[in-house]
């Protein structure tokens, strides 16, 4: 790497529409959200590996020679490994002491980390690094977080390993890799994410990837070269929920009311290439107040829908009563059940009536920010493009 310091970032994400219509084979968009997590990657010459996590207030070491010890007697080539390594999981496992399976935030984000960089750089000597990583995004709120760590973390380290190029020119404020090495960014971050999460869809590091919108149908992501850039709330309601409960209850709902449930599902299909015919008409001609109505339908369509599918919560119902009393609609993003909303917010839309919105949320409880869909996926920054407090948090180590 030319510089000492290399600065990443990648977006978290939102689904725009199509929320557990995906599994049964309809299309889902994913949105990048400009909100973003941030990575520094600095070289020393310490004959360390660290990690500064200030999101969880943690900062943990390690020595190259007890690194070392984990890898395997024979190391694959690291750019063309391109499978998860079980024997190499496990052994990180015990290393950091994960064997009940029951893994905190903390301890997911050290697996993932240390797999990538053992690796990457398992079959060369492995070098001093400190990584400091920070996040704009809620962790555990369904807006992914963690595929926006795992991006970094690939990016950052597939460039120190010079398996891939720095994209930053000395006149640039951010670089942007070509399509080939996005598409090896992405195959590393999901490896990631397979550590974190088990056997995820994809989904979410893509979007972290290449940003924008994804098109998920069928288990094929098709980015979608052009988007709108839309302003938005995102709104955190903070009632916890499993994914995995909720996408039951779909199920069992559907094998117990086929005749219902079928259509409903075949109607949030269609809300999802609605949508995406009208982005993409306001990428190809002007941009008109009718686009904004047939989104703000589809959104409350949507929404309904997710009611009936059984994902709906009062907290939820909540959001989108009291955004609507401001003309504003919202509808939930990921699995329901809580968890986070979106609210559109139109370009006319009075500065007050967004701050006396985020007010009226926040006495409810909730957290809410105002912010943007559709924005770039991971970027390589000079130092001076990176938010100053953003800035501060990454250079405290």
């Amino acid at each position: 790497m030319p510089a000492n310091d290399f600065f990443v970032s990648a977006p978290g994400k939102a689904i725009l529409h199509g929320e557990h219509a995906v599994v049964h084979g309809k299309v889902a968009l994913a949105v990048s959200l400009n909100l973003r997590t941030y990575l520094r990657l600095e070289t020393t010459t310490t004959g360390k590996v660290c990690i500064n996590l200030p999101n969880i207030d943690t900062f943990l070491c390690w020595n190259l020679t007890e690194l070392k010890q984990l890898l395997p007697y024979s190391c694959a080539k690291g750019e063309e490994m391109k499978r998860l390594d079980p024997e190499l999981v496990q052994r990180l496992r015990e290393f950091v002491g994960v064997t009940n399976g029951n893994l905190d935030t903390c301890n997911m984000a050290t697996l993932s980390f240390l797999y990538l960089y053992l690796s990457l750089f398992g079959s060369s000597e492995l070098p001093s690094l400190t990584l400091s990583v920070w996040s704009e995004l809620p962790t555990g709120a369904g807006l992914g977080s963690s595929a926006a760590y795992s991006v970094c973390l690939a990016a950052a380290l597939l460039s120190a390993r010079g398996a891939i190029p720095t994209p930053l020119k000395e006149w640039d404020h951010t670089g942007r890799w070509c399509q080939e090495d996005l598409e090896l960014i992405n195959s590393w971050a999901f490896q990631g994410e397979m550590i974190i999460h088990g056997n995820p869809s994809g989904v979410d590091n893509a979007v972290g990837t290449w940003g924008g919108m994804l098109r998920f149908l069928a288990g094929k992501i098709i980015p979608l070269s052009r988007v709108p850039l839309l302003r938005i709330l995102l709104t955190n309601t903070k009632v916890p929920r499993s994914t995995k409960v909720l996408v039951a209850r779909v199920k069992d709902k559907i094998n117990k009311f086929p005749s219902i449930m079928t259509p409903v599902l075949d109607s949030v299909d269609a809300v999802s290439c609605t949508c995406e015919k009208v982005l993409s008409e306001m990428t190809s001609e002007p941009i008109t107040g009718e686009h904004y109505n047939i989104l703000e339908e589809l959104i409350d369509i949507n929404q309904h829908h997710l009611n009936v599918m059984g994902v709906g919560h009062p907290a939820l119902d909540t959001l989108c009563r009291v955004t609507l009393t401001r003309g504003l609609h919202s509808k939930l993003t990921g699995a329901g059940g809580g968890g986070c909303g979106i609210t559109l917010l139109r370009p006319e839309t009075d500065s007050v009536v967004v701050q006396s919105t985020v007010q009226d949320l926040r006495d409810c409880g909730f957290d809410c920010w105002e912010t943007s869909i559709g924005g770039p996926g991971v970027q390589q920054h000079a130092p001076l493009s990176v938010k100053e407090e953003v800035l501060e948090i990454l250079n405290q180590y």
